[in-house]
């Protein structure tokens, strides 16, 4: 099985018809004929195509001094509306890291000057991060170029084939989420 474009979604095909997890499902196939090492044509051009997709969008982010992450935190706090403020905790959930990625995040922004952290109650225990006019404007400034490189990417594709991708990765993630929640091998130990 292999996937290749077609002059319908103008995507450019491959002229061998394949791609490096295909060699790497078929040599499995050849050294372990007993296993089934086709799921691997997926997860391993999910893999792939993370960390292609990654390298697409990561340059305007670098050249504006954000390191990896730091933009999923300003865009979380910028969707919240005026004040633009979130507690690490809400911002952790929305950026889908821990609260310790957050903190470091966070840490990284302020000595930009681009967020800040104020107290919230009188006992100084509840924090609140804060865009800064500055963050706001890179903010508003990034945004529409990475939904504009984002679309790039995505040109290859028909709308009902982003829909169906878009469907299929969610059901995929849930049962990732599932899997590691359920198996006793996966569960982070308390």
């Amino acid at each position: 099985m292999t996937v290749t474009g077609t002059a319908s979604t103008g995507a450019p095909a491959r002229p061998d018809g394949a791609d490096p997890v295909d060699a790497i499902v078929g040599t499995w196939g050849r050294e372990r004929p007993d296993l089934d090492a086709t799921p691997m044509l997926v997860v391993g051009r999910l893999a792939r195509a993370e960390a292609a997709v990654d390298a697409a969008l990561r340059p305007p982010f670098a050249a504006a001094g954000l390191a990896s992450g730091d933009f999923d935190v300003l865009a979380a706090l910028r969707r919240q509306g005026e004040p633009y403020a979130a507690s690490p905790s809400a911002l952790a959930a929305a950026t889908l890291v821990t609260q310790g990625a957050t903190t470091k995040r966070v840490d990284r922004l302020a000595r930009q000057g681009l967020v800040t952290r104020t107290r919230v109650t009188r006992d100084g225990r509840s924090r609140e991060v804060r865009l800064t006019a500055r963050g706001v404007a890179l903010v508003d400034r990034l945004i529409g170029e990475h939904l504009a490189r984002e679309a790039r990417l995505l040109a290859g594709l028909t709308g009902v084939e982003r829909d169906t991708l878009a469907r299929l990765l969610l059901r995929l993630t849930d049962a990732a989420d599932a899997m590691r929640t359920t198996d006793p091998d996966e569960r982070t130990p308390a």
